[in-house]
Order: C-alpha cells, then structure tokens, then sequence
C-alpha cells in the first residue's frame, strides 16, 4: 500500500534556513507539531530552549525543562517540545525570571527579543479574515490560529489585516489598531522582514486581492521601500505599542 500522511520526521538539511542547527554534524531535527504557526514560519520548542537561547546542552536537558512546566507560551504552560512558536508569540520561564516575544529579524527572520515582565500577557495579532457563525456572531480569525467572537455591530469596525492588542491567555481586546496610512508597521516576511517603517501609500486596486496591493513604507531614517499588505503588520500609531525591538 501507498505511504498515507506526511513524515514525522524532518531532516536538518530540509529545516527551515533560519533555524540555528548544526547541518551536517547530524541527520535529524525536531519536526514542529501541527500548531498555531506553520513549519517554514515557526521553531520547535525544543531548539528555541537548547539552541537559541542555550539554556540546555542537549536535547534530554531541554526536555526535561519543559517537562517539568518551566515554559509558559502566550500564557499557558506547554509541555509539548514539539510545539511550534512563531511571530509575537511570548514565551516567559519565571523560574529564571526570563521573558521573551519572537519578532521578524533582518538577517534570522526570526529572532527573539527580551520583553519586560508586565508585557509577558500582550500579544499583537492580525486580523486574516472574519466568518459570520451561529447566534449573529462574528468570528475574527487571528494569525496565530485563534479566533474571536465579537458581535455583528462591533465587528463593523475590524478590518482584515487591522492589528489587535490582547491579553493572553484571556484574549482579551485591549487596543484596535488599523491599517491606514501614517501607522507604524512592520515587515513580517519577505526579503524586508524585519524592519520597520510607517505606511506612506497604498495601492489598492480593482481586480486585485487586498493582500497582493502594493505598500509604500518609510523608514524612520527617511529611506522609502515597497512591499504588499499581506507581509506587513501594524504594531502603533506613532510608536509600537509593546517593545518590537
């Protein structure tokens, strides 16, 4: 019989370019589970604990600290080395009283930065799409694979690719913020992610999904470059409303 399914297994040659993982020196790598972020835009657990922020020798030390619930993601203790953590994600070990949020990188893609601790519980999110469900709810569908219900009414002032600030694991919206013209964004994939700018055109046209439209971003040394909606994120008005940086 045919071979059903995909591999469970995921070679170190066929990682993600971005993960920082010896090559040659062995065959095989941590495979993320099935998740909130895809394989190609996500690090497994277990190499964010051993190889990016070198808190383990090997793999049985990593394990045994995530085992053991040191790891909070977004909130929530993940016992899972597997575990895929990606874009804003925050992942907090109190035991060592270390906060981290996963940011778009220039060079890495994807990187960490240290957060202080009262920002652990903020998230941004993106707004990917809305679906109207049951009861006159609106369910807004979240990059990280969460969902929100708001009503019909307030869901009138979301827009797909708007930005949302809530608190995790409540999920609660603390701050709307839209994808307009003079907004701070950043760049979340791409050969420009990783830098920041403020919107200064869009090109939104007939016949051409929203997403694929043209943005012009500004840097804040004056530098202008182009990008589509789909790979940018707006994280403030004037300044990014949690540290990005």
């Amino acid at each position: 019989m045919a071979k059903k399914g995909g591999s469970k297994h995921l070679k170190r040659l066929a990682a993600p370019a971005f993960l920082p993982i010896l090559r040659k020196e062995f065959k095989w790598v941590v495979k993320p589970s099935p998740g909130p972020h895809p394989i190609s835009r996500s690090i497994p657990l277990l190499v964010l604990i051993r190889d990016i922020l070198k808190l383990a020798e090997n793999a049985r030390e990593a394990k045994r600290i995530i085992f053991d619930g040191e790891v909070l993601i977004d909130g929530r203790v993940i016992k899972n080395y597997k575990f895929p953590v990606g874009l804003m994600d925050t992942v907090a070990i109190p035991k060592i009283d270390m906060y981290i949020r996963i940011i778009p990188h220039v060079v890495k893609y994807l990187w960490y930065i240290n957060i202080p601790k009262e920002e652990a519980n903020l998230k941004l999110v993106r707004i990917e799409n809305k679906t109207l469900v049951r009861g006159n709810k609106v369910q807004l569908n979240l990059t990280d694979g969460r969902n929100i219900l708001v009503s019909r009414e307030e869901s009138r002032k979301y827009r797909t690719l708007d930005t949302l600030l809530i608190e995790v694991p409540t999920q609660k919206i603390i701050q709307h913020i839209p994808l307009e013209l003079n907004k701070i964004v950043i760049v979340i994939d791409g050969r420009n992610a990783g830098r920041i700018g403020k919107v200064v055109g869009i090109q939104e046209q007939p016949g051409i999904k929203r997403k694929r439209c043209l943005v012009t971003l500004e840097e804040f040394q004056g530098h202008r470059f182009q990008t589509i909606l789909d790979y940018i994120m707006v994280v403030g008005e004037k300044a990014p409303v949690i540290k990005i940086t």
